[in-house]
């Protein structure tokens, strides 16, 4: 390992400081003693461990989902192939189940109550109202006692931008069922964001509890002045006491980090470019742009720069909501997803739904690839993450929350074994999985919704 040549040590949350502004750093070799000090005095010992939930619309193909083989030689399915880069930090999990979002005498409205249940493992109140009622979520029982930790105790993410909060969504179900995966208690769900620019500003603008970089914060703005502008002079003169290996990885982040600023502000300036054009004599077409890939890639980005910086340990990003009938052209898929979802066994549209599958695991790919290049300390933030993507539904035609399809990825910190494909005993309950994730994060929880005891396995 390379020794920084100045005798600086730095603890771990270290930031660069301007206008507004306070950028947290990744991890640096200069940082090592105080993480080995952390490390020391903390039960579970090496780098923070990570926890994160991905949830995608509408089932999936399960045919081309689902490996041929169980262990550790399995060869990964069509849908999944996307994943080969990194495929010794991705178990495949069968066989788990979300009952409470069956029916149970309730009738209609799947969509609702998958989403809802998904990271609660509770059966929604079916209602239209305001009396909302499920669960609270495993994400946000981990903020409640781990949360402190970091400068945000958990985000919630999403790739849509406009979801509904109020009224009916799903067959009697509020549209706040719909439309949440994290829950803070089981009347108050956490609302996504999906402007990337504005998470870009909570993960790197003022601290709210810090007067001086508010007021910064807005001369800044009324300047619009680039967030790493204004923490230049800083970065400079911080970057001069490290060693050739921590400026480089430095250098390395902040590059990555004005990649995504730019990326965000071209998109603003795009948006405002076509609004001032004259508003054409038709209705807008329905089709989706391509610049959603753009979007799926940013927010992605963003996650990774959340977690790179230990700006929060838990996230979840609900990619699309249930019953999403987002079409995806730039894939050759113009009919809606969640139409083709109802396939009635019809070859072609199954074909279109494994074509939409195979499309978000390459954006999953992309971001455990990145996570994957992040080094910290001995190892990759990938290594000390724990990463769940699935969905509460299988097939979607069938509406089934049985035999989900489910992806555990990361290393837990060296607490778990991916690069397997495991299967479990028909319905065994998706929220014993939630009971061993927190379990690893020193996070004390005896019950989760319908959980029936800690996941062995994994």
């Amino acid at each position: 390992m390379h020794i920084p040549n100045k005798s600086i040590y730095l603890p771990r949350r270290t930031f660069l400081r301007g206008l507004g502004v306070s950028i947290a750093l990744p991890f640096l070799e200069c940082m090592l003693p105080s993480v080995m000090k952390a490390a020391a005095a903390s039960p579970m010992g090496g780098p923070p461990r990570r926890i994160v939930f991905m949830y995608l619309p509408n089932g999936m193909d399960m045919e081309n989902w689902t490996p041929k083989v169980i262990g550790d030689r399995f060869d990964l399915s069509p849908t999944l192939m996307p994943l080969a880069p990194v495929q010794k930090q991705v178990s495949v999990l069968s066989g788990l189940a979300h009952v409470q979002a069956r029916a149970l005498g309730d009738g209609a409205g799947d969509h609702a109550r998958a989403n809802s249940c998904f990271l609660t493992g509770v059966h929604a109140r079916k209602t239209s109202g305001a009396d909302i009622s499920v669960g609270v979520s495993v994400d946000q029982v981990a903020a409640l006692q781990v949360g402190k930790n970091t400068r945000l105790p958990s985000l919630e993410l999403s790739c849509e931008t406009s979801l509904r909060q109020a009224g009916s969504c799903d067959s009697g179900y509020a549209c706040a069922y719909q439309n949440n995966i994290s829950w803070r208690n089981e009347n108050s769900p956490m609302p996504a964001i999906g402007d990337p620019r504005f998470v870009f500003e909570r993960l790197f603008s003022a601290n709210e509890e810090d007067p001086d970089l508010i007021a910064g914060r807005a001369l800044r703005e009324s300047c619009r002045s680039s967030i790493l502008d204004v923490v230049a002079a800083d970065a400079k003169a911080f970057q001069k006491n490290l060693g050739t290996t921590d400026r480089h990885k430095v250098d390395e982040y902040l590059t990555g980090l004005r990649e995504t600023e730019v990326a965000i502000q071209q998109e603003a300036k795009f948006k405002t470019a076509a609004a001032s054009k004259p508003k054409p004599a038709m209705e807008k077409p329905e089709g989706i742009p391509t610049e959603f890939v753009d979007h799926v890639k940013l927010m992605y980005d963003l996650l990774a720069l959340a977690l790179q910086t230990d700006s929060t340990r838990i996230a979840t990003m609900m990619v699309q909501h249930e019953g999403s009938n987002r079409p995806y052209p730039f894939i050759g898929v113009t009919e809606g997803h969640h139409d083709l979802s109802h396939h009635g066994n019809n070859a072609d549209k199954k074909a279109k739904i494994a074509q939409i599958n195979k499309f978000h695991i390459e954006q999953v790919a992309y971001f455990l690839n990145k996570l994957q290049g992040m080094k910290e300390g001995f190892g990759t933030v990938l290594d000390s993450s724990m990463i769940v993507v699935g969905s509460a539904l299988a097939d979607g035609n069938a509406h089934q929350h049985h035999d989900l399809p489910v992806l555990l990825c990361g290393g837990g910190g060296g607490t778990l074994k991916p690069g397997r494909h495991v299967r479990y005993e028909k319905e065994t309950p998706m929220t014993n999985l939630y009971l061993s994730l927190l379990d690893r994060m020193g996070v004390k929880a005896d019950k989760l919704g319908d959980s029936t005891g800690k996941l062995e396995r994994i």
